[in-house]
């Protein structure tokens, strides 16, 4: 099944998204007293198990398999791994997780991979060597292979492919002319790409990049130019949030989270929307948004805890 722009979609009397997610202004004096109005973006209450970009990304993916078991990528703690599982339990579709680290398998499962398990994904745990090099043609025949599953329909590690971009482009699509600047968390660049694609001219989208490194400008082009043709839309990469790389989360962005949810009722995954959420209060301390500015921030996930709960249910 696909709607007119040639973007898959799954059949939504099996996974019932709540699209478009609410839009709703977060009244912070920290952003007023500069001029800034903040907007929440609120993709984590598109699904309960699909949380927010993973949605967007996994959707068109899901209609694209048409059935076929699906084989995924990622870390110890991936939301990606965790929002596959839970597709596949919800569609009633094999999956299989491959896990980054072959040390993994034989010790205890922590909360993320027990709840893919939970969920009826299969894990295969590879060392770091050969994950590296996952996208080669020859590795990946061999992993598949190596599964009992050479006809599986590949996802790459974070979701992140021409289908997964194609769909992000609703999230820009929802926001047209509803604020100057739309700001999100980035992973491997899938759902930027497509973002920025649906914005209205005059709009501009910033990336903030949660893994250090500097690759992600070159890789959100090369996302683009796979899925459009060609660059789209007017975005920027902000890589001075990272604080370390992935999973890096100090006492102080734990206390900037813990601020945030007092100020607006909103749990904060640490991982991506906390370093969004403090790179935007940085920025407008810095002057960075011109006073007038509307700046809307896109919830992409909600803390783990918050998931394991919906997924028991």
């Amino acid at each position: 099944m696909s709607d007119n722009d040639g973007v898959p979609r799954p059949p939504a009397a099996a996974l019932r998204p709540h699209l478009p997610s609410p839009l709703t202004e977060a009244d912070d004096d920290r952003f007023a007293r500069r001029g800034v109005r903040l907007l929440l973006k609120r993709d984590d209450l598109i699904h309960a198990d699909l949380v927010g970009n993973k949605w967007r990304k996994l959707a068109p993916n899901l209609a694209a398999a048409r059935g076929r078991a699906l084989l995924t990528f990622g870390g110890a703690y991936s939301n990606h791994l965790r929002a596959t599982a839970a597709a596949g339990r919800l569609l009633g579709l094999p999956t299989i997780g491959v896990v980054r680290g072959q040390e993994l398998a034989d010790r205890p499962r922590n909360p993320s991979l027990a709840r893919c398990v939970a969920d009826g994904m299969r894990l295969h745990f590879i060392d770091r060597s050969t994950y590296r090099d996952k996208s080669d043609p020859r590795v990946l025949a061999a992993l598949l292979d190596g599964v009992g599953a050479p006809d599986a329909f590949v996802v790459p590690e974070g979701g992140s492919n021409v289908l997964a971009v194609r769909g992000c482009a609703d999230l820009g699509r929802e926001l047209r002319g509803l604020a100057e600047v739309v700001a999100l968390a980035c992973g491997t660049g899938g759902t930027l790409a497509g973002l920025a694609a649906g914005l209205a001219p005059g709009q501009r989208a910033l990336g903030v990049a949660v893994l250090k490194g500097g690759f992600l400008t070159a890789d959100v082009r090369t996302l683009q130019e796979a899925a459009f043709g060609g660059p789209r839309g007017d975005w920027r990469i902000e890589d001075r949030f990272s604080f370390g790389g992935y999973a890096r989360v100090p006492a102080e962005l734990v206390a900037f989270a813990d601020d945030f949810e007092q100020r607006h009722g909103l749990a904060v995954e640490h991982l991506y929307v906390a370093k969004m959420l403090y790179a935007l209060h940085a920025l407008t301390e810095a002057g960075t948004f011109a006073p007038g500015t509307t700046v809307a921030a896109v919830i992409t996930g909600a803390p783990f805890a918050d998931v394991q709960s919906s997924t028991s249910r």
